[in-house]
């Protein structure tokens, strides 16, 4: 009787329950596996892990960033305050606001300020409704759809030197194809490059070519990405085609509409290459008489021209404050249209 008590009260060991096993076997097999210190090592590396990588993996472009954007920025700011030459970058002085104020008091300033505006508008409004024309006929079901999009994507493919040259070559006084079509009508030859609007609207014809079709595929893909039901809704109610385009898909591609017309903006404000090749000789000046020469072009004559990298520094951050200024606008744009819908 006793025995028994003790052995409900002294359970038997795992030595007593397997006969014929190894003492310690249960101790053993206790012990199999991780120790409970790798457990808890390989938890916190799963954690720092999961934190970590996202981060590693946009490093790289912040790396990129900071060395070929933040820092050229930051030190162009710097410039914009001294007197700096190209000639003698080592010899600086600090000359505070002067520079921006001799552009707020440069005639040059002001007029590629006026260029610039007149010349993005000329490309950009006219580049856009064609682009949305555009898009609106390919968005119905075309033979070789596929390669009418490739050809709207080939401009943009081709390099500014290239096309500026053939668009030289059109707006040529003697023998260019355009003043040629002008005389077929029984107008005189006009002189491209002296005249006023006559150089800007060749300049702005180039940026036109060259980015409608960019644009009209953007559209393009707006669209396909609106509901079938909308217009066959209506359809129901008797709209024809241009009434369904204007009730339909212009409202619904606004927000695609607005971020064009920004991003058009921008590129109008930076605008460099099409106007420096055109003019040849006189590039940098935008003419004999600076009749188009933009932001971009009087940034260039100053710093690499003349040699005033202070200055030019400055016009640099007068356009880096135009396009924030932009951005604030299609900020406030973009609100305002969530707000109505």
């Amino acid at each position: 009787m006793s025995s028994s008590k003790e052995a409900l009260a002294h359970p038997a060991s795992s030595a007593e329950a397997a006969p014929g096993s190894t003492p310690g076997a249960a101790r053993g097999a206790r012990g199999r596996g991780a120790p409970a210190g790798a457990d808890s090592w390989r938890s916190r590396f799963y954690r720092w892990d999961m934190k970590a990588s996202p981060y590693v993996f946009v490093a790289p472009f912040f790396v990129l960033f900071g060395a070929f954007s933040l820092v050229p920025l930051l030190y162009t700011a710097w410039y914009s305050l001294h007197n700096v030459q190209l000639s003698a970058l080592d010899s600086q002085t600090w000359a505070g606001l002067d520079n921006y104020q001799n552009l707020l008091s440069s005639d040059f300033f002001w007029n590629a300020l006026k260029n610039t505006l007149t010349i993005g508008i000329i490309s950009t409004v006219p580049q856009l409704l064609a682009a949305l024309g555009l898009a609106h006929l390919l968005n119905y079901k075309l033979r070789g759809s596929t390669a009418w999009r490739v050809v709207m994507l080939t401009p943009y493919a081709t390099s500014v030197a290239a096309a500026t040259l053939v668009f030289t070559l059109l707006y040529s006084w003697d023998g260019g194809m355009v003043n040629w079509v002008l005389d077929f009508f029984g107008v005189g030859p006009v002189n491209w490059r002296e005249s006023d609007w006559g150089s800007q609207f060749a300049v702005s014809s180039i940026v036109i070519w060259r980015w409608t079709g960019y644009n009209a595929l953007i559209y393009l893909a707006a669209m396909q990405a609106i509901p079938a039901d909308l217009y066959e809704s209506a359809s129901i109610d008797g709209a024809s085609r241009w009434q369904q385009f204007r009730h339909v898909t212009v409202p619904q591609l606004r927000p695609t509409i607005l971020f064009t017309v920004v991003v058009s903006t921008i590129g109008a404000t930076q605008l460099f290459g099409e106007p420096l090749l055109f003019g040849g000789v006189s590039g940098s000046k935008g003419g004999s008489e600076h009749q188009y020469q933009t932001l971009g072009l009087y940034m260039y004559d100053q710093g690499w021209i003349i040699g005033n990298l202070g200055k030019a520094s400055a016009i640099a951050w007068s356009m880096f404050l135009i396009l924030l200024i932009i951005a604030a606008v299609n900020l406030l744009l973009t609100r305002r249209l969530r707000k109505s819908q």
